[in-house]
């Protein structure tokens, strides 16, 4: 099976069952990620070995995620709080309330994970500046920010940026565009990186600070060039996406790089707008 859900000791009862749950919420069980669907599973199920590889390898790119939300490291106690969360300390009925119940299949796991780390960075930040209240713990998807009105914004801002970032990665170095792509889109560590580019680790690790730097200065620089945007509209279109990234992808713009394509306009392998 594709998805090796054996490898968690999942039923196929228990695996078919979940793949109806994913085609109710519109789910196409030919393009889902189903190695990660199957892993999502039998960590909400509670299966220990699943989730100890669930940490070893998810557990980085949280982090990852959270030092370049928040540069202070603010994030990375989001970070740790979600665990608990996605765990399933909670239970309700007799049942486990885990996060990872809400995850489809429809992107990657760790683009889900990213995209839910955002939300919870920004609920955190609305929470302390009492702009909003904190979600009901009760909800039936707590995943779920509080329902606003359509913002008629949203659709120029996910253009502009995804024009910038494509232009901010195409003027970056190759050497650079190397470094980031090891590190985010195949997950190397620093030391591994280091010695493939005969680089002190401490050094790559400075390269790729300078690097998210000078990646956002570019996409600033294009965002009020190109699209006229002022220092309100170029903030409030970063955080739009960070709230909710849609179609941005900066490993898929990456893994375009590596085939020798000039990137074209961001986007990813998800079939569901977030």
């Amino acid at each position: 099976m594709r998805a090796q859900a054996e490898r968690w000791g999942l039923t196929p009862e228990r695996f078919e069952t979940a793949l109806a749950a994913c085609a109710a919420n519109g789910g196409d069980p030919e393009s889902l990620h189903l190695e990660d669907l199957a892993l999502a599973i039998a960590c909400a199920d509670g299966v220990a070995s699943a989730w100890d590889h669930f940490v070893l390898t998810h557990r980085p790119t949280l982090y990852r995620a959270a030092d370049a939300i928040d540069r202070t490291g603010g994030a990375r106690e989001t970070a740790d709080a979600l665990y608990a969360e996605l765990f399933g300390l909670r239970e309700k009925d007799g049942v486990r309330q885990s996060l990872l119940r809400y995850y489809h299949g429809r992107s990657r796991l760790d683009t889900w994970l990213r995209a839910v780390l955002a939300q919870r960075h920004v609920d955190r930040i609305r929470a302390a500046r009492k702009l909003d209240p904190l979600p009901d713990d009760d909800a039936p998807q707590p995943l779920r920010a509080k329902e606003t009105p359509p913002d008629p914004e949203r659709a120029r801002f996910a253009t502009a940026m995804q024009s910038a970032l494509a232009d901010a990665v195409t003027a970056l170095p190759a050497r650079d565009r190397l470094r980031l792509r090891l590190y985010y889109t195949q997950q190397m560590k620093l030391a591994a990186i280091g010695r493939m580019l005969k680089e002190h680790e401490g050094t790559v690790s400075r390269h790729l600070t300078r690097t998210r730097a000078d990646l956002r200065a570019l996409i600033d620089a294009s965002l009020r060039k190109r699209h006229h945007f002022d220092d309100r509209a170029i903030a409030e279109c970063f955080a739009q996406i960070a709230a909710d990234p849609g179609e941005l992808d900066l490993g898929q713009l990456l893994a375009d790089d590596v085939d020798g394509k000039k990137p074209g306009p961001a986007r990813s392998n998800r079939q569901e707008t977030q």
